[in-house]
């Protein structure tokens, strides 16, 4: 039986049309393994030119073998539990404490910024101000008032990562809903309820941005501390392999300190889909 005879309209060429699709390009269709490996191999391949045509001394930039080779090495000590070891542990604690701290602050401004006009008018400009300095500014300071351990560390760790949080704090309480919050005037919650129950679930995405921003900050506050304020962490094996002009070691100490801060990173974002399982954060449009 035709399409006619049968009373369905026949599909026009102008009626396909109409239907969107969207295009994928080949970049985007390409899986994420590869287009990273291929990303590596580029910046090696590179860097191994360089080296290999001596476009700069080799004091100052070691080749990627010889800083391979010094990962082993600092692998190895690390494994047989030396005293680099120690030091990395160290400046892990200095991290950890550190962001705790950061979390800790920043959360409680964030609310005070996002819940009250006093803390939108009054203290966040003065957090805008206090950001906008060079925070490595400040590492003499917190090591002539908490001394030349862990504690200055810990602190300006914490000062570089609270801002962020603040933000993403505030951010996320604004991000409510107009309507749900009527609705909840509207069935008399009070004002602790309507802030635990609704602006800080609609919030949790902003709120994690804010986290994962502070957690690539604190790692470069604990080693700016340890620059600057001495101490027994890594930062203190990197100024002194510098010192030495021992590059290989200085290039693999920071390439383990980046493997550090990304885990802390890695736990964030964790969190974040345990958390906000039903909100899908995608930088690009494909996987």
């Amino acid at each position: 039986m035709s399409d006619v005879q049968s009373g369905a309209p026949a599909p026009t060429q102008d009626a396909e049309d109409t239907v969107w699709v969207q295009e994928v390009s080949f970049i985007d269709s390409v899986p994420r393994w590869i287009a990273m490996s291929f990303v590596f191999f580029v910046f090696v391949g590179t860097w191994q030119m360089v080296t290999y045509f001596e476009m700069v001394s080799p004091i100052i930039l070691p080749t990627p073998w010889e800083t391979l080779l010094d990962m082993i090495f600092v692998g190895k000590n690390l494994l047989s539990g030396g005293y680099m070891l120690v030091s990395l542990w160290i400046t892990i604690q200095e991290v950890i404490l550190g962001f705790a701290l950061a979390i800790f602050i920043g959360f409680s401004l964030g609310i005070l910024v996002g819940e009250t006009a006093f803390g939108e008018k009054a203290v966040m400009p003065y957090l805008v101000a206090i950001d906008t300095m060079p925070k490595v500014a400040f590492a003499p300071l917190f090591v002539a008032w908490l001394g030349f351990g862990i504690e200055s560390k810990v602190a300006l760790a914490a000062f570089i990562a609270t801002f962020p949080i603040v933000v993403g704090t505030a951010a996320g309480l604004h991000a409510a809903d107009e309507n749900a919050r009527m609705l909840f005037k509207t069935m008399g919650a009070t004002r602790m309820q309507t802030l635990f129950k609704m602006k800080l679930p609609t919030g949790l995405p902003q709120i994690f941005t804010g986290l994962k921003i502070g957690a690539v900050g604190v790692m470069a506050g604990a080693i700016t501390g340890e620059f600057l304020g001495g101490g027994k962490g890594f930062g203190e094996l990197i100024r002194v392999a510098a010192s030495q002009l021992n590059t290989p070691r200085v290039f693999s100490l920071i390439l383990y300190l980046s493997l550090v801060g990304l885990v802390v990173y890695l736990l964030v974002m964790f969190a974040q889909r345990k958390i906000v399982f039903w909100h899908e954060e995608r930088v690009g449009a494909h996987d």
